[in-house]
């Protein structure tokens, strides 16, 4: 959209993002308005396992092996997702280093295939990807928090979705507060979510040391041969995955992006698919297949049966490391809306940052906003298949963009270098993802399609209508205005 827009009204207004409140030159005279490079290497890496390791293992479990068929199966699904993520955070690293624009695949598409793919990228991941999987964890949270006190039966469905508007807006007003609070308070639960897993890890082995294995005996009975239902398998590992991508949208924040956003992948994935891995044998050496399936709690049954006294201490630590999970993906996803914005693709009151903070609180709220819609639904899992089809249909295209760039820019300066053989087999591995759970889960497929169409007569409208009448451009004004003065936000300064 026209970034903000402008209006002659009486001769006396301008253009709301050139409006300086009388104090920003005293206050800000030494420094730029824009948001500061304050996170480093550790911060990276928490960010990364703050996502990933944030209610997908505690959870996807279930849902992988009711899709696989078989534990052997499912066993196999978890291994090809860690490296699935593992070879498309290579092309990522090379996409982050030659392109350092914070907004990850939005700026990757854009940079490549133009503007109307990109800005449906952005339209997709607004009002799809992003709010459904903020409700996800946020109704994480909520199961775990809830789970101890109704051991007979499930917590009311009202009281899991109030739980869940409660964190949402709690941490989104924590990341309208402080960035550099946020990125440290990530230190803190990645310690948590280690803990967490590692309890689960050693339960594992004390339960396969007193005849677990027998769990394993049988363990390619049942296994699914249709290939779009075993795709769909991996829609659920591949959500438990979900983030490591995450740090590409804050690069412009990031201290010495070209060294440590590598470092901090190379750190993580390795990291993460190791621990999920074991922790799905321990959750196997001690559940059936079948109490896995009954389980909407998976840790919570598992440290029932291991634990016993100590076993309430198990939901407390997922709710801490699922919460953790969310506060990050807040914090990384607002700059995703912001960019969008800033880049003219979103209404200009969203790439506002606040004066004295430096954080930008109007596009957090927007989010914020969008998610707490998504709670209308307590089905988490048809919420990962709906969000995990949409996200995976936007990775095929971002890991394309680097094969084309490697074909239009040959000449790019390109920190790191992948070889060319990792983006083809994860673009192949992406389009059968994509592709073949067409016929297995329709209308989630569909659901996703139609809104990304939607996109397009949203574009042609705000976007690539240049003559717009006046009193749309006044609208424009007023929101911004409003934005302005309700946030105490600014434009961010340009480089010079």
């Amino acid at each position: 959209m026209e970034p903000g827009g402008s209006s002659s009204e009486d001769g006396k207004q301008k253009k709301y993002g050139n409006i300086e409140p009388v104090d920003k030159k005293e206050e800000t005279s030494d420094e730029k308005v824009k948001m500061k490079k304050e996170l480093g290497l550790l911060e990276g890496v928490a960010i990364i396992l703050g996502i990933i390791i944030g209610s997908g293992i505690f959870i996807s479990p279930k849902g992988v092996l009711k899709e696989a068929g078989s534990v052997g199966l499912s066993l196999v699904v978890w291994c090809l997702c860690g490296f699935l993520s593992m070879i498309g955070a290579l092309c990522y690293a090379e996409l982050g280093t030659s392109i350092p624009k914070s907004g990850a695949d939005y700026a990757y598409i854009g940079e490549a295939f133009g503007s109307l793919p990109s800005f449906l990228y952005l339209w997709d991941s607004v009002f799809i990807f992003v709010p459904a999987t903020n409700a996800i964890m946020g109704l994480t949270v909520a199961n775990y928090l809830a789970q101890p006190f109704f051991p007979a039966c499930n917590p009311p469905d009202i009281a899991l979705r109030l739980i869940a508007a409660i964190c949402i807006t709690g941490l989104t007003w924590l990341n309208c507060w402080s960035t550099r609070v946020t990125s440290k308070l990530q230190n803190v639960f990645m310690v948590t979510k280690l803990l967490a897993i590692g309890l689960v890890i050693v339960g594992g082995i004390i339960a396969l040391a007193n005849g677990g294995s027998a769990m394993f005996e049988n363990a390619w009975e049942g296994t699914a041969t249709d290939p779009g239902q075993i795709a769909v398998s991996f829609y659920s590992g591949i959500f438990s995955y979900a983030g490591w991508n995450y740090l590409n949208f804050m690069t412009e924040e990031l201290k010495d992006p070209y060294t440590n956003l590598p470092r901090a992948i190379y750190i993580s994935l390795p990291l993460v698919t190791l621990v999920y891995v074991l922790a799905n044998v321990s959750y196997l050496a001690v559940l059936s297949p079948s109490a896995m399936l009954s389980s909407d709690a998976i840790a919570v049954t598992f440290a029932s049966k291991v634990f016993g006294y100590f076993a309430p201490v198990m939901p407390a630590l997922i709710a801490i490391s699922a919460l953790g999970g969310l506060s990050c993906h807040i914090m990384t996803s607002s700059r995703l809306c912001f960019v969008g914005a800033r880049n003219g693709h979103f209404p200009d009151c969203l790439s506002l940052v606040t004066k004295d903070r430096l954080t930008p609180a109007p596009a957090l709220v927007f989010l914020g906003v969008l998610s707490l819609g998504y709670l209308c639904t307590s089905d988490i899992y048809r919420l990962i298949d709906y969000a995990s089809f949409v996200e995976s249909m936007f990775i095929l295209l971002s890991v394309a963009s680097l094969l084309y760039l490697r074909y239009t820019h040959p000449d790019l300066p390109r920190p790191i270098k992948v070889s060319l053989g990792i983006p083809i087999l994860f673009l192949l591995i992406c389009t059968f993802l994509v592709f073949l759970p067409l016929y297995v889960r329709p209308i989630e497929v569909g659901m996703g399609l139609l809104i990304t169409a939607c996109g397009v007569p949203v574009y042609m409208l705000c976007i690539g209508w240049k003559d717009k009448p006046k009193w749309f451009k006044r609208s424009l004004y007023k929101l911004g205005f409003a934005s302005q003065k309700m946030f105490m936000g600014l434009k961010e300064d340009k480089d010079d």
